[in-house]
């Protein structure tokens, strides 16, 4: 899941340097690194996980073909937003595990969307693995990030993608319906639990006093 960063005092439009031409473009990795530590990326990764879970609820006679596209998707757009994300972390112990998960994702994305693979046992393998995986990994940033701001939250997304990935591997699914309607149950829960998690993150910042980034990383 995406987990926030801990707000860095001074954090938001940098002054600029001395001697540094003031019409020059901006640094790219720098705006990866403002918009990576936005509350409102992952409030959009929340979403991002809502919507295809929302479409999977109430459109649950989609063919299985189509659910692996629409799977295959969410989890290439899920690992772009973790992949900026990691931008975003100071520590380089945070930035490997969120280069891990970001590739996870988009490797489990491509194998959703390749053709051979298209079965209600492979969709459940790559899906709950993935959520597995992920939970534990993002469990693991959670407990060592000791400085990060709601760290409870944190570990109850990772706690949630945990289960997820556990229930959707250990439940066997006879039937492309059962399998969309199970796996839209989850989307929902994790995308609630995004969210929650930007929603707590704003108001950590706003409590630390940077105004300026709870709306900030987004380049202008």
């Amino acid at each position: 899941m995406t987990t926030p960063h801990d707000p860095a005092p001074g954090t938001g439009p940098e002054p600029t340097a001395r001697g540094a031409d003031p019409f020059a473009p901006p640094d790219p990795a720098e705006q990866l690194a403002r918009l990576g530590r936005s509350w409102t990326w992952v409030l959009a990764a929340g979403i991002a996980t809502l919507v295809p879970g929302i479409m999977a609820l109430v459109w649950p006679d989609v063919t299985l073909h189509v659910l692996a596209v629409l799977l295959g998707l969410y989890l290439l757009v899920l690992g772009g937003f973790r992949f900026v994300a990691v931008f975003g972390r100071e520590e380089a112990g945070e930035r490997v595990v969120g280069l891990l998960v970001a590739l996870l994702f988009v490797l489990g994305g491509v194998l959703c969307l390749r053709n051979p693979l298209q079965t209600i046992a492979a969709l459940s393998l790559i899906v709950g693995g993935v959520w597995l995986v992920s939970g534990i990994l993002g469990f693991y940033t959670a407990v060592a990030g000791k400085g990060m701001p709601h760290r409870g939250v944190a570990m109850v997304v990772a706690v949630l993608g945990i289960t997820a990935g556990i229930v959707v591997l250990a439940l066997p699914t006879e039937s492309a319906q059962v399998l969309t309607r199970l796996l839209g149950l989850w989307l929902v829960l994790l995308g609630v639990a995004e969210v929650v998690a930007a929603l707590a993150w704003r108001s950590a910042l706003r409590r630390a006093g940077i105004p300026g980034r709870a709306g900030a990383g987004t380049p202008t």
